[in-house]
């Protein structure tokens, strides 16, 4: 007889099989549990750890942590898709739009230009995206394309894809990708000002103007335009912005309809038609100044559509005669003077280039006292209508001249000649009677006629008294 046939044999033969097969089974099951264990591990790293850990992309986290808030969004809970520009993206932008650092950039220019790469809803690798628009957060659209590699808006690559964050997943892009909103502002006359913090108010003109003067400041007619800083509407007085009308008015007034370098623009006083009316330039030793009392602090920033020069106070167009200028601003007793010459009113009140040395009330009080009168009609009593016409011809230069455009020396009035110096900036009157001082802070008081010159004493020509 065999062991095998022996019962107690095939008992333990069985038990063997059992233990043999509870063994292979054993071994499958840990061999399982061992594939596991070298499966990929789950990223445990944020969007925004996962960019501070990549010193390709330095600058976009400098202006990441402009705003805590973003940064706390991209680094905590949620699935989100993140288009990353490189150091040398944003190196490149800088150029296009003339800035040397994004701290020259408005916040909100540069939070929408950040929002405008990052999608909220999905986390979305490049083998899921399709050619076709994708919303941003900053609900702007950018269009995907995908025939031989990951294309956005036609022209920004994706260069490193499917970076996976615990939170989403991180696209890395060759160019920062500009908002449809914003684009078509680049390399324009508008530009300079738009991506630059000094001009912060200027921009929010443009945008409470009419559509139509951002408009004709975008469009391809070579322009120039002069962009005042934000301290230019504060030094003009402007401190609110005031309504439509008014900005439309003002803005065109900054705009010429051609390109005019620096170099072009001659020496001495010239003028240019703007937008909305005529500007006039003096060119000197001390700069370029406008109306007078504007300086043209930067020039020849050249764009696609023409250039542009900045100044320091932003202009107003004259939109009152000298006549009612001297009304509005309390010039009684020189009014009273010109009511008495009804020729010389009338000249105040119409078209055409004056100039006016005008005396404050107080220097026609002094010569009421130094003659021995009280008041306009006891001095035209006193010395007649004629010779009275003749004192205010005296004050009266005809043409334009502000002063910038004055030099020592003799000028010719209406009637006889009075001497400038701009050193003392003084005008001495015909008879020797008078040094006036010119008010500094009352020159080049811009009408539609002429302009207007506040002295602290009344001229006399020869003869008079």
């Amino acid at each position: 007889m065999k062991l095998n046939q022996i019962p107690v044999f095939r008992l333990l033969l069985k038990a063997k099989a059992i233990a043999l097969t509870l063994a292979i089974a054993a071994f499958t099951f840990t061999s399982c549990n061992d594939d596991d264990d070298d499966s990929p591990a789950q990223p445990t790293q944020s969007i925004v750890a996962l960019a501070q850990g990549n010193s390709n992309l330095s600058i976009l986290v400098t202006a990441l942590t402009k705003y805590p808030d973003l940064v706390t969004t991209l680094s905590g809970n949620g699935t989100f898709t993140v288009f990353a520009p490189t150091n040398t993206a944003f190196t490149n932008l800088l150029t296009a739009i003339g800035q040397t650092s994004l701290d020259d950039i408005p916040e909100d220019v540069l939070r929408d230009v950040l929002e405008y790469h990052v999608i909220g809803s999905a986390a979305v690798l490049s083998t899921q995206l399709t050619a076709g628009p994708v919303t941003t957060v900053g609900g702007e659209n950018i269009t995907v394309s995908t025939s031989g590699g990951i294309r956005l808006n036609g022209t920004v690559n994706v260069v490193t894809a499917d970076v996976q964050a615990s939170n989403g997943v991180i696209h890395v892009v060759d160019a920062v990708l500009v908002p449809p909103s914003i684009a078509p502002i680049v390399g324009t006359i508008v530009a300079p000002a738009f991506f630059n913090k000094n001009f912060t108010t200027l921009i929010a003109a443009v945008k409470a103007a009419s559509p139509d003067v951002l408009t004709a400041l975008l469009s391809s007619d070579k322009k120039t335009l002069f962009a005042p800083t934000n301290a230019a509407f504060t030094a003009a007085g402007i401190t609110a912005l005031p309504d439509q009308a008014t900005l439309n008015a003002v803005l065109t007034y900054h705009v010429l309809g051609a390109e005019v370098r620096a170099a072009d623009i001659t020496n001495g006083s010239s003028s240019a038609n703007t937008l909305n009316g005529e500007i006039y330039l003096s060119k000197g030793a001390a700069g370029v100044f406008i109306n007078g009392t504007t300086e043209v602090i930067a020039t020849d920033i050249v764009a696609s559509n023409g250039v542009v020069h900045v100044i320091d106070r932003t202009l107003l167009p004259p939109s009152q005669t000298i006549a009612e200028i001297a009304v509005e601003a309390g010039f009684t007793q020189l009014v009273a003077a010109l009511v008495k010459v009804p020729t010389l009113l009338a000249a105040a009140g119409a078209d055409g280039d004056l100039t006016v040395f005008a005396p404050t009330d107080e220097a026609f009080e002094a010569l009421y006292a130094a003659l021995g009168v009280d008041n306009m009609d006891e001095l035209e009593a006193l010395i007649g209508n004629a010779k009275l016409a003749q004192v205010l011809q005296h004050h009266i230069v005809g043409s334009r001249v502000f002063s910038t455009d004055l030099a020592s020396g003799s000028v010719p009035t209406l009637n006889q000649s009075v001497e400038i110096n701009v050193t003392n900036l003084t005008v001495s009157d015909a008879s020797g009677t008078s040094d006036a001082q010119l008010v500094s802070s009352a020159l080049n008081i811009l009408a539609t006629n002429g302009v207007i010159h506040v002295i602290d004493q009344v001229l006399i020509p020869d003869g008079i008294l």
